[in-house]
């Protein structure tokens, strides 16, 4: 079977909160520790630059932008989320929809994406290393999660497309 990206839509939200809360369980995909209605994750998220990927008919993973700021000055800059379902990590699905979202953030003048990595999610990592983004620095102690102060690692990818006049 083939993997087909597509534009997320409204009505994959059962499959990609699935997903998602899969994530959250592992303690070290977000510091989130419920999934969101679907209206208000939408309100959170660029529209123009939310994946899923499917094979047959099942969404196995999800990939999404969301602005850092609503100041003029940061609408190039988006926040990257990523995640694969457990039974499909190690396919590539993963790099194919990062693929995927930076060609669109691009298509969308998005200069930077960025993203805060638990240090611990060294798949994570390392995918986003291949895809060219780097390490800018380590957010220590950043945010408590179940009572434990957790670091990130705060990367970022500038664009070789856009913003570069």
């Amino acid at each position: 079977m083939d993997l087909i990206i597509r534009r997320m839509k409204k009505e994959h939200w059962d499959q990609v909160k699935a997903i998602y809360l899969e994530g959250i369980k592992t303690g070290n995909a977000t510091f989130q520790t419920d999934v969101p209605t679907s209206d208000s994750w939408a309100k959170g998220h660029i529209p123009n630059c939310s994946f899923i990927a499917v094979l047959g008919d099942e969404i196995v993973g999800w990939a999404a932008l969301s602005p850092v700021s609503d100041t003029c000055i940061y609408a190039g800059v988006a926040e990257v989320s990523v995640y694969v379902g457990q039974n499909y990590k190690d396919k590539g699905i993963g790099k194919t929809l990062l693929e995927q979202l930076i060609k669109e953030s691009e298509k969308n003048g998005i200069w930077t994406l960025q993203a805060g990595i638990f240090p611990e999610n060294i798949a994570s990592l390392n995918l986003h290393t291949k895809m060219g983004f780097r390490e800018v620095g380590i957010r220590e102690r950043i945010g408590k999660m179940h009572g434990k102060w957790r670091d990130i690692v705060l990367i970022e990818r500038r664009s070789r497309v856009t913003g570069n006049d």
